[in-house]
């Protein structure tokens, strides 16, 4: 999860070819390498760039569950695990999609568990045995901006060139975001975007206009290489004849299960099984995003109302819900964006249809952010550095009680809002964004606690985990990236948001029989309404752990941004 600004060259096509030694008559083998954040056919550059330099010679599509990311044994500094089971399911549903896209169109996809320079060094020897070498091999995938996921590019290009006399490459494009780098309209490109979003959004809407959405490869783009036997070479499951016993977990048919990737029966059981008071039921893939759009924008005509209905907590409609998918590259954003463009044009242009918009350039002005700042974005005083440890109005000296750790990742704070987003979180992977700028503030600012423990434990529950969205809120709402500190009166925004208590209610069901005066401040109850209403407070319901926080100029208004989820 750390981030690096050298990220090479920014743009569609950067970080190219590192080879220079192949002849022209030497036979190329295009590898389109996954990743975890484009598990899509439309509107993906990088995969379009795979077939452009295919020149119809075919591609062979690989993705590769990393250890170091997906499952049980992948920790994070902290020593959490990165991904939770619940993702990983969703990760699994988007790549089988992706696989099942792929063959509709006469192509497949090898699914492999292991490293990637790992998996791509053995399905190349395999695919070409032999001392003599008869191809060079070209793989493509997008670009990421994160230094763990720059050491992964590292060792792949260090795989490929080192395949055979005629080293290979490694080319990565840019793919996730409304705006490339290189439109950005300010001096020093991406190192010259404000560190705050207003002055950024200002310009950039201003300057800059979003790109076409492009479609999908035509079916004939994307068949396999027919100068190799392909599918000989990695056909089969887990468990296959290969004599290759490092190929074992590596194929066109192979999927893992929950259990390969070392999740405890429990959370596999859980994971697989929606929990029935969660908002959506969220399934992995393009497919699904795409009817999710389909059902929000179209069927529904839910797009016309966003701005109003965003900031809710409960039910499926009160916001897109895309973000898992975007998170994982299922849906486009630029597509999004296209559709509510089209929207405009047949049904009607407002508020609602800007917004939605306006929240995409909050994940665009994020990952751009990781870009300039690197690692700092990860780091306790973020990207104030120095600043914040006394010259800077948000400086503060952070503490940590593992103990109160404990108590807000279990949802036993003693507020009601807070502990209700938590146990939602916990029991499926999400959370409103109402929500989340609450149990950040709460955490960092109510408690001093290392805001860090936040995100990392946001990095192991959210099915939209994105590294660039999650570390760069959690850094900002800490107010360690020098913006305006918003410090949110929990309870004003639990009455404000949750004026009858029906959300709290919900998730706490210990709290259902709490009239609406008492149900955001517990505490308040005498010992006699403690009985009267079935809750007493230290016994089924905690004390606050922190005395409420009481504001003393903006009424706890705590500004926020309203990305919706």
């Amino acid at each position: 999860m750390s981030a690096s600004a050298k990220a090479g060259k920014a743009g569609k096509t950067a970080a190219a070819s590192a080879s220079s030694s192949s002849s022209t008559s030497s036979k190329t083998l295009n590898v389109h390498w996954f990743r975890n954040a484009d598990l899509r056919l439309h509107d993906n550059p990088a995969l379009l760039r795979t077939v452009e330099a295919s020149n119809g010679n075919g591609i062979l599509p690989v993705f590769c569950f990393d250890p170091r990311f997906v499952g049980a044994t992948a920790l994070s500094e902290f020593g959490s695990v990165k991904c939770g089971a619940r993702r990983a399911q969703f990760v699994i549903e988007s790549v089988a999609n992706l696989r099942t896209n792929l063959e509709e169109r006469g192509s497949g996809l090898v699914v492999a568990r292991g490293k990637p320079e790992d998996v791509l060094r053995d399905v190349l020897a395999k695919v070409d045995p032999g001392p003599k070498k008869s191809f060079v091999p070209r793989v493509f995938c997008q670009q990421e901006v994160a230094s763990e996921e720059l050491r992964v590019d590292k060792a792949v290009r260090a795989t490929v060139m080192s395949h055979g006399p005629q080293s290979g490459s490694l080319e990565t494009v840019w793919g996730s975001t409304l705006y490339d780098p290189e439109e950005l309209p300010f001096d020093g490109g991406v190192h010259g975007i404000p560190d705050t979003f207003t002055p950024f959004r200002n310009k950039v809407e201003k300057k800059c206009e979003i790109g076409k959405s492009l479609g999908a490869p035509r079916d004939e783009e994307l068949t396999l290489p027919n100068d190799w036997q392909v599918r000989d070479a990695v056909d089969g499951g887990s468990g296959s004849s290969s004599s290759s016993s490092s190929l074992k977990d590596c194929s066109l048919t192979y999927m893992p299960t929950l259990e390969e990737l070392g999740y405890s029966a429990e959370e596999c059981e859980a994971a697989r099984t929606p929990d029935p008071r969660g908002v959506l039921h969220f399934r992995g893939g393009e497919t699904a995003a795409l009817a999710r759009l389909e059902d929000y924008f179209w069927t529904k005509d839910l797009l016309k109302v966003y701005f109003d209905t965003r900031n809710g907590m409960l039910g499926p409609d009160y916001s897109t819900k895309f973000s898992p998918w975007l998170a994982h590259g299922c849906l486009s954003p630029r597509f999004v964006a296209s559709e509510c463009r089209r929207y405009e044009q047949d049904r009607v242009a407002n508020k609602s249809t800007y917004w939605v918009v306006f929240e995409l350039l909050w994940r665009d002005y994020y990952k751009f952010f990781a870009l300039k700042h690197g690692d700092r974005i990860f780091k306790l005083d973020g990207t104030l550095g120095r600043a914040a440890r006394g010259e800077h109005p948000n400086s503060r000296r952070w503490g940590l009680d593992k103990r109160t750790v404990a108590a807000w990742k279990e949802g036993r704070t003693g507020y009601p809002l807070v502990d209700a987003n938590m146990r939602e979180l916990s029991a499926t992977g999400f959370m409103s964004n109402r929500g989340r700028q609450n149990v950040c503030s709460f955490l960092a600012l109510d408690t001093n606690t290392d805001w860090r423990y936040g995100a990392d434990h946001f990095e192991t529950e959210l099915l939209d985990y994105d590294v660039y969205s999650n570390w760069g809120n959690w850094c900002a709402g800490a107010g360690m990236t020098g913006g305006r500190l918003n410090r949110f009166n929990i309870v004003k925004q639990s009455k404000d948001y949750d004026c009858d208590g029906e959300y709290v209610r919900h998730w706490l069901p210990e709290l259902r029989d709490v009239p609406t005066e008492f149900v955001h401040e517990p505490w308040k109850m005498s010992k006699e309404e403690q009985a009267k209403f079935g809750v007493r407070l230290g016994v089924d319901y905690p004390n606050p752990i922190v005395k409420p926080f009481v504001p003393s100029r903006d009424g706890g208004r705590g500004g926020g941004r309203g990305k919706g989820g």
